[in-house]
């Protein structure tokens, strides 16, 4: 700690100079923070994802349905102790931009099926005495001002026309990740409405009484209805989320190429600022030495002046990118989540640290190797 002031002063020797070298490490660790907080969120289904539980999908596509009779086969079959389902309703409220997804849902298992998401007591039961209500994500619901009695149309686009609905409960997640911009209403609702599609639902959700039996109950499931006119494809809901995300491609190779590019880009911004740092400062350094610093004593002030301007980047960078995620979801309901993890960020505090040894290193190497007759003879 003696040594702290020697080095401050070193480095606000040329102000502009540290300023703009820690100002660049901002930027790419706030680029970063960013970056992981999208690929976070895109996967957020698949981390969260239960392992007790099974999609079962037409096989053909998602879009394509599957006979409501198939609840009571599936509820038959060894190993499955519940089985639910779900339809997707794809209305906009207001305006196209205003994207959160809606889903009419068989409100007698669905609870059941995802205890994650929490709801309070008198609000569900709200919700099953009225068939137009609807429960809505605690991000949806303050996105939109939504309270709990509003009456809100959705304009329908797979089944024309204006769907009121009132809003009974709002759910929050009980863990980190999960999915709070849902829209579930009663499945007997549409039914009841929609002029096509009637006896069908959009998938199926099974739990089972152990995650070792996924495979076998999977194949089972699809063996069951093989040749039939609705044939099913089962997998478990962490590949089922996966699919999703890798619709969009990879966005972790992405992360990974764009984060090697901001690594190479930082290594040589700051190891280009401690050169030029060493080159100045020969005379001094020799000098010290000449006092009585070991070569060691001058490795580790150098190092630790690479390292302070890293660090202070790395940590203004990660700190607005927190608070930037902290203003909510900016592409207006897209993300499920928007959330930097802790963990997120001591990684990228990581990255900082290495860059700051990486590029200091040389310098730190030549400055220690530095001869005191030649480092004097520049005087």
């Amino acid at each position: 700690m003696k040594f702290l002031p020697f080095v401050l002063r070193n480095l606000f020797r040329k102000k502009t100079r540290t300023l703009l070298t820690v100002g660049s490490i901002a930027v790419a660790l706030f680029l970063f923070g960013l970056l992981v907080t999208i690929e976070t969120s895109l996967n957020a289904g698949v981390d969260v994802a239960g392992a007790d539980r099974l999609v079962i999908r037409n096989r053909t596509s998602l879009i394509m349905p599957l006979p409501l009779s198939y609840q009571e086969r599936l509820r038959q079959m060894p190993h499955i102790t519940e089985a639910t389902f779900a339809t997707w309703f794809g209305g906009v409220y207001q305006d196209e931009r205003n994207f959160f997804p809606q889903f009419a849902v068989d409100t007698e298992t669905y609870r059941q099926m995802f205890p994650e998401f929490q709801i309070p007591e008198q609000q569900w039961r709200d919700f099953l005495a009225d068939q137009e209500g609807a429960v809505v994500g605690r991000v949806t619901a303050d996105r939109f001002g939504w309270q709990v009695g509003d009456r809100v149309p959705i304009q329908g686009t797979i089944w024309p026309g204006t769907w009121e609905f009132n809003i009974r409960a709002i759910y929050d997640g009980a863990r980190t990740g999960d999915d709070e911009s849902l829209f579930w209403f009663h499945w007997k609702y549409l039914e009841e409405r929609r002029p096509f599609g009637k006896g069908t639902v959009g998938w199926y959700t099974v739990k089972i009484d152990d995650a070792d039996h996924a495979v076998a109950v999977a194949r089972k499931v699809d063996e069951s209805f093989a040749n039939s006119a609705w044939e099913t494809s089962t997998e478990t809901e962490k590949a089922f989320a996966a699919g999703f995300a890798k619709q969009i491609g990879n966005i972790r190779l992405l992360i990974l190429s764009i984060g090697a590019v901001v690594l190479f880009t930082l290594l040589l911004v700051t190891g280009n600022t401690m050169a030029m740092t060493v080159r100045e400062r020969v005379p001094e350094l020799g000098v010290l030495k000449t006092l009585g610093f070991t070569d060691a004593t001058v490795l580790v002030l150098v190092l630790v002046e690479s390292l302070l301007i890293a660090c202070v980047g790395g940590a203004l960078g990660l700190a607005l990118a927190k608070l930037f995620t902290l203003s909510g979801d900016p592409t207006g309901g897209m993300l499920p989540t928007f959330y930097l993890a802790p963990s997120e960020m001591l990684l990228g505090f990581a990255i900082a640290v290495t860059v700051g040894l990486v590029a200091g290193s040389v310098p730190a190497l030549t400055a220690m190797r530095l001869r005191i007759v030649d480092a004097l003879r520049r005087v």
